[in-house]
């Protein structure tokens, strides 16, 4: 029995514990009534600086990489140099083995005498029919032979001469020598490793003629390189020095489209300098090209110019349709005595957080709305405390 009394007095205190509760809340939203402010999300209207850039990933490489390579076949047998190595122009960088090359400049040397000899003999034989047909012994005819044989004695040794300044030079290729002065930056061969030229030029070593000066190759959507003018200042980062930013400036943006998956991209060359020689070729560079700069102009947040309120939404026009009117005009809702007013503005330069309100009857201190606040339930309880029962 007492323990029915004491359950009893339990449920007993639990009701008029939630009683309490319940009145507690209805008094607090009778002194409390909410704002109509408090339906919005809303943000200041203030000035400020603008920056309206463009970005795109790109690749550092040289101003001027030279590739080098063999115009003869053969074994390598010396390397003069090494990757990262400083050489100057005509620097002895690679021997290939001329055995066979100096071979054939012995024999063409020796085709050049034989063929010297021919034409001395040509040239004596022309003397003497030239004396002898003066005296009438020979005839005419005997006299021209001797002056054709001469001549195609002194063509056949100007064809050896040819032919032996060939294989001369072909020897003289079996030393690799630097077109210009720079930076070894690839080498493809080794020591006892053998190229052949017979189809192609193989690629023997890369040479970066001056690391201090670089460039950036960048893709930028067809839609962002309309704006993109040679000289503009630019700003990129590499991987290597994440917290550092590097200065560029736009020196070309070349015609020649890239179209991947139906989307056309244009290559855009900017010159940077490097004269701490950090940059290294090949980094990926994260490009942000300066469109445009103002100071203290009045701003708004884009959020706010992507709000519609929700009688509002079936009024709106289709995508396609807003693309046919005036992009820079547009509507923005401030919230005065309470209540959204839209207002209309123009707009001018983005930095893809905030927009230029170029004109328009909006001022510096107003609230743009920019959401609408958390919808209330039915009966109004949204946002009350809730209450856990036992």
């Amino acid at each position: 029995m007492n323990v029915r009394k004491l359950l009893l007095s339990r449920s007993t205190l639990i009701v008029l514990l939630i009683a309490a509760a319940a009145g507690g809340y209805v008094y607090y939203q009778r002194s409390h009534p909410a704002s109509k402010d408090s339906t919005y999300r809303t943000e200041v209207i203030d000035t400020g600086d603008l920056v309206q850039t463009v970005a795109a990933n790109g690749t550092l490489n040289p101003v001027t990489l030279v590739s080098v390579g063999t115009q003869v076949s053969g074994t390598v047998r010396k390397l003069h140099t090494d990757f990262n190595q400083e050489v100057k122009q005509g620097q002895v960088l690679l021997e290939l083995d001329d055995a066979i090359y100096a071979a054939q400049v012995m024999q063409s040397e020796a085709n050049v005498r034989n063929l010297q000899a021919s034409l001395d003999l040509a040239r004596a034989n022309e003397a003497r029919t030239q004396s002898l047909f003066a005296q009438e012994y020979v005839s005419r005819l005997e006299f021209d032979q001797a002056i054709q044989s001469r001549k195609s004695a002194e063509a056949q040794v100007d064809q050896g001469r040819a032919l032996l300044a060939r294989d001369r030079a072909n020897l003289n290729y079996t030393v690799i020598r630097s077109p210009v002065a720079g930076v070894v930056v690839a080498r493809q061969v080794d020591v006892g490793q053998t190229v052949a030229a017979s189809f192609q030029t193989p690629e023997l070593f890369k040479i970066a003629q001056d690391l201090s000066k670089m460039q950036i190759h960048s893709n930028f959507a067809e839609a962002d390189v309309g704006h993109i003018k040679v000289g503009m200042a630019a700003n990129f980062s590499v991987d290597a020095f994440p917290s550092r930013k590097f200065k560029a400036i736009v020196h070309e943006v070349r015609l020649n489209p890239t179209v991947q998956q139906n989307v056309v991209t244009y290559d855009v060359v900017l010159d940077v300098a490097n004269p701490e020689q950090i940059l290294l070729p090949g980094m990926t560079a994260y490009v942000s090209i300066v469109l445009s700069e103002k100071t203290n102009v009045l701003r708004v947040t884009n959020t706010a110019l992507r709000y519609h309120p929700a009688q509002d939404e079936a009024k709106k026009p289709a995508k396609a349709e807003r693309k046919k009117g005036d992009a820079a005009n547009r509507k923005l809702y401030v919230l005065r005595a309470g209540k959204p007013v839209a207002v209309t503005v123009q707009l001018g330069i983005t930095d893809n957080r905030y927009t230029e309100v170029v004109s328009g009857e909006i001022k510096a201190g107003e609230l743009v709305i920019v959401g609408d606040a958390t919808p209330q339930a039915e009966g109004g309880n949204a946002g009350a405390p809730r209450m856990r029962l036992f």
